[in-house]
């Protein structure tokens, strides 16, 4: 017999759920692909923009020495393999106090290492190079789309975020979201300002973390939800741990 929710209709079955997560997924791919063809294509108006803004912020740099040993201590402090090490302990530690969240652990871990390889494939797609400016106030290997500091950021804010709701009180949460957000405005400055980066590199950066954790998380909950009222966004105990933790 099929149990209904609270409003006396259905649960939406796993296909449906899974379903959503995909449409999340497209939701945030289609503006990357649009970027990345306009990249590829050299399309005049936003390569234009691009370049001029790169000018733009790297003079400022330039003039305040200040400002560009912040940028990079920030650059070197924000090495992905250094977060990645950081957030992998965070699932460690948690997965450690709180057992039931063992799933949602590894579903944090597994995303966060998908998000890393993911994004060095779509530079190699893509293949964009670096900007090139007179007196440059830094350098960095590889291609330049989408930025790597960046992806990586959002995503590990993305996924930190939904793996530490449940178990943090409302005010934590605040400090959370504000402490990660910040995380992530501060990156993606941070490769503009140092010149490695064209601002078109950091929006699809953002779009790829942001596009990619979500989708992931709500096909997370759509393969093994809580119950029939669950709901993606991480409000409480979500998340398929919840149910078996109190058995």
């Amino acid at each position: 017999m099929v149990e209904l929710r609270r409003d006396g209709r259905r649960p939406a079955g796993r296909r449906r759920r899974l379903l959503g997560a995909l449409g999340y997924g497209l939701g945030f791919a289609l503006p990357v692909t649009a970027l990345a063809f306009v990249v590829r294509e050299k399309f005049r108006p936003l390569i234009d923009l691009d370049e001029r803004l790169i000018v733009a912020a790297t003079d400022i740099t330039r003039d305040n020495p200040w400002l560009r040993t912040t940028l990079l201590a920030w650059q070197e402090v924000t090495q992905p393999k250094w977060v990645y090490i950081a957030a992998s302990a965070v699932c460690l530690v948690l997965w450690r106090r709180h057992r039931h969240l063992a799933t949602r652990c590894l579903w944090a871990f597994v995303t966060m290492m998908v998000a890393w390889n993911l994004q060095l494939v779509l530079k190699e797609v893509v293949r964009r190079a670096r900007p090139v400016v007179s007196d440059p106030v830094s350098h960095a290997p590889g291609y330049s789309f989408p930025s790597g500091h960046v992806a990586n950021a959002a995503a590990i804010a993305t996924v930190l975020t939904l793996l530490l709701w449940p178990v943090l009180a409302p005010t934590a949460r605040r400090w959370l979201v504000g402490g990660l957000t910040a995380y992530v405005v501060l990156t993606s400055l941070d490769r503009v300002f140092l010149g490695v980066h064209y601002p078109s590199d950091v929006v699809a950066g953002i779009l790829f973390g942001v596009g990619l954790g979500t989708a992931s998380y709500v096909g997370y909950l759509g393969w093994n939800p809580q119950g029939p009222d669950t709901s993606p966004p991480p409000e409480g105990d979500t998340g398929p741990e919840s149910s078996k933790g109190s058995s």
